[in-house]
């Protein structure tokens, strides 16, 4: 098979700017749906720019190009695509979306049309168009009463049925936001949220439980975007969650913030992820993070670590971490949390995704407590974050129950994830 090679321009929104502005020139080598390589080329104008930020901070540091010389990069570490770029792309709930809409198999497409097709409410500031001079496609947010159309055409998707032209704002509600479950971007208080649907095979309120759970992060003061929960008149719940890569600006317009996943961040391939560990993401804090945030950055990533141990989080991949480009400061600090749901299991010896310590994977929080010293944290203040979080966690079923308004049947499907810190070294 003859390869082909798809050229596309990026364009980024700036900090505090409603329009984004063209940054370079994408050249994607593919043969069939796969992608053999890719490279790109910064525009002399963006890099002008006073707010002109990296595109990639893996592999399309500015410093190189600043200096005058145009050239060509290539992605870090023999990857076959930027990993700014693969985060902006759908994953596998969009792609199914994108499929339904183009009445095509799955998985059929290539990746260059999956990423012309996921429209402009995709993660993060990057946009892609067609040329420099091509204008944008933004399309208004569905609202919050749009909420039962998403979720029947949602079902459609689902079920791999055609979805009606009456149901079609799904198409242009975020199917480029990451992950598998069925979700939508919605418009909500005025402001950008991302809408979490349950999906066929859920063994218990999905929704309600991962609104619990982020709540219950917040108790033990760590970094959370504000949620909610919307019921639908078919009596669905809807869990909303805001979008910290959106920004209202005063005129009305939504801004967009430039977020890459630990994954880009640490230039590595999704296969690459389960030998990773958060003492990796706590070095590269430090080697990229501003100066007044490195420090709490480090820490809220160890409290995070921490909170998945205890309530059973192994779904803490390298993609449901990330960073948020600080204009101001010139670097990056970590985004706020996001996707965080308990995995009922009986299993006394339990594993994160991510490394977690002297013993590896192992979720226990002597383990934790044993690379403290990696992400800065003297032992002292590193007991004193684990007592912080196990003291809320250890009353998670009286805080979903009161509080979250969750019932004592949904509370007992998900009690086996939650562990008692003195069976686990606390």
């Amino acid at each position: 098979m003859i390869s082909d090679a798809w050229i596309t321009t990026v364009f980024i929104h700036l900090p505090g700017a409603a329009e984004a502005v063209p940054a370079g020139q994408l050249i994607v080598k593919e043969e069939g749906a796969r992608v053999l390589s890719s490279t790109f080329g910064y525009g002399k104008k963006y890099l002008e720019r006073q707010k002109a930020a990296p595109i990639d901070p893996a592999s399309l540091s500015l410093d190189g190009a600043l200096s005058g010389k145009e050239q060509l990069y290539e992605p870090v570490n023999a990857l076959v695509m930027f990993g700014a770029i693969r985060d902006a792309m759908p994953d596998a709930w969009g792609r199914r979306v994108i499929e339904n809409k183009m009445k095509v198999e799955p998985n059929s497409l290539r990746e260059s049309e999956y990423l012309m097709q996921s429209g402009t409410n995709r993660f993060g500031a990057l946009d892609f168009r067609p040329s420099a001079s091509s204008p944008a496609q933004s399309k208004a947010l569905p609202d919050i009463a749009d909420l039962p159309y998403l979720l029947e055409a949602a079902d459609k998707v689902q079920n791999h049925e055609p979805v009606p032209q009456h149901l079609r704002q799904l198409f242009d509600a975020g199917p480029s936001m990451g992950g598998a479950r069925p979700k939508a971007v919605v418009s909500y208080k005025g402001r950008a949220w991302l809408a979490k649907f349950d999906a066929r095979d859920d063994a218990f309120d999905v929704p309600g439980i991962e609104q619990a759970c982020l709540e219950l992060a917040r108790k033990c003061q760590l970094n959370v975007p504000e949620t909610d929960i919307v019921t639908v008149a078919s009596g669905k719940k809807v869990m909303l969650i805001e979008r910290f890569d959106r920004e209202l600006l005063p005129g009305g317009d939504f801004g967009r913030r430039h977020v890459v996943s630990a994954l880009t961040m640490l230039g590595l391939h999704e296969s690459e992820s389960p030998k990773s560990s958060y003492a990796a993401i706590a070095r590269r804090i430090a080697e990229i993070g501003t100066k007044n945030s490195v420090k709490a950055d480090s820490e809220e990533l160890f409290g995070r670590m921490v909170f998945n141990i205890l309530v059973g989080n192994d779904d803490d991949h390298l993609r449901n971490h990330a960073f948020v480009w600080d204009a101001t400061h010139r670097g990056w600090m970590l985004s706020p949390l996001y996707d965080v749901l308990p995995k009922p299991q009986q299993s006394s010896e339990r594993f994160l995704h991510l490394s977690v310590g002297a013993r590896g994977r192992l979720a226990t929080l002597d383990n934790a407590l044993s690379h403290a010293g990696q992400f800065g944290i003297l032992p002292a203040r590193a007991k004193e974050i684990v007592n912080r979080i196990a003291g809320e966690v250890r009353e998670w079923r009286t805080f979903f129950e009161s509080d979250m308004g969750l019932s004592t049947a949904t509370c007992d499907k998900v009690a086996s994830a939650f562990r008692k810190p003195s069976e686990i070294g606390g």
